[in-house]
């Protein structure tokens, strides 16, 4: 009789551990808040490299995610056109930086771009790839592209 009033006590405690709520789960999306951000950084960082080198890489500067800004890093001579592939944007949640251990600081996104490296108004280069840009504070942070 002891035995079965505390198998009867436990079903009810696991039966009150909380209500149940309804739904069904799924994967986290990218909202259109977080898509208008991603969108403004290209835009801004095409309107920069049009008007020259030295803007542009302001901009970099000024968009280089906080906590990596003495990465070292020397963007490529010239200046970056770059073509994001909007579709292809997802979260990343689980990236770190090459070399670092921890994930940066805010909601990490990944999208596909084609970048263009342009000297003297001439294209010198192009090349497919992801670019990962983090969302923090409302602002949309990069990670500047490195010569090779």
């Amino acid at each position: 009789m002891l035995r079965v009033a505390a198998v009867a006590l436990c079903l009810l405690a696991l039966t009150a551990c909380g209500p149940r709520v309804s739904g069904t789960a799924r994967p986290l999306k990218v909202t259109d808040v977080e898509r208008e951000l991603v969108t403004s950084y290209f835009t801004a960082l095409n309107e920069a490299g049009a008007q020259g080198v030295a803007e542009q890489r302001e901009l970099l500067a000024e968009t280089q995610h906080p906590d990596f800004r003495d990465a070292g890093c020397e963007p490529p001579g010239g200046t970056i056109r770059v073509e994001p592939t909007l579709s292809t944007l997802r979260l990343d949640p689980s990236w770190t930086p090459p070399g670092e251990d921890e994930h940066p600081r805010g909601v990490v996104l990944v999208i596909a771009v084609t970048l263009t490296v342009v000297r003297d108004g001439a294209e010198v280069g192009s090349q497919i790839g992801s670019q990962h840009i983090v969302l923090l504070n409302g602002k949309a942070y990069g990670f500047a592209p490195c010569a090779g």
